[in-house]
């Protein structure tokens, strides 16, 4: 999905095709659908599918940083959007959350990483990263397949002291790693 609400793709025969569509709502729709297609032909759904619908603007958030963000949650069912089972849109207060910190989902961990302030992404998460066996009582089933739409109203870098010329230095110019907890060893990736 590009700026000024148009898509481009390539098909089976590596042919490059774009589509304009009328609005932003539209291509947004669409960018979501393209989501569900990607969950519906994967063989081994076992890892978060994202989709930007917006990709906002600065720097991508890494493991550290705080964001705060409107989202709405729906239960994946009939290899679609299902019924909602949470949402902080239309309410007064915004989710605050710092990546990294286990405090939300695996699912958000992993699909919120790169998110600019502004963006709009629709994260597709397999039970293993959501609620598992457990669900949640009364609104998630347990072992199932949610669909988020989130949206990054704002973006707080970790920071690390200051450079020579006052500037605010960012602790993602250090050679160390980001600290992201990973219990099974395999990559965010």
């Amino acid at each position: 999905v590009q700026p000024n609400n148009y898509s481009t793709f390539y098909d089976d025969q590596r042919q490059n095709w774009s589509i304009m569509f009328e609005s932003e709502k539209a291509a947004m729709d669409f960018s979501k659908q393209v989501c569900i297609a990607k969950c519906n032909s994967s063989p081994a759904f076992d890892s978060v599918l994202y989709q930007d619908l917006l990709l906002g603007e600065g720097q991508g958030a890494e493991g550290g940083d705080s964001l705060e963000v409107a989202y709405t949650g729906w239960l994946f069912q009939n290899n679609g959007i299902g019924q909602v089972f949470d949402s902080n849109v239309n309410k007064d207060k915004l989710l605050r959350l710092k990546l990294g910190s286990g405090k939300v989902i695996k699912g958000w961990e992993e699909g919120m990483m790169g998110m600019k302030k502004g963006g709009r992404r629709c994260l597709i998460i397999p039970p293993a990263l959501a609620y598992g066996t457990q669900g949640v009582a009364g609104r998630v089933p347990p072992d199932s397949t949610l669909v988020f739409e989130v949206e990054v109203k704002r973006v707080k870098l970790v920071k690390e002291g200051s450079g020579s010329d006052g500037q605010s230095v960012s602790s993602r110019d250090s050679l160390a790693p980001s600290p992201v907890p990973n219990s099974d060893g395999s990559s965010a990736d």
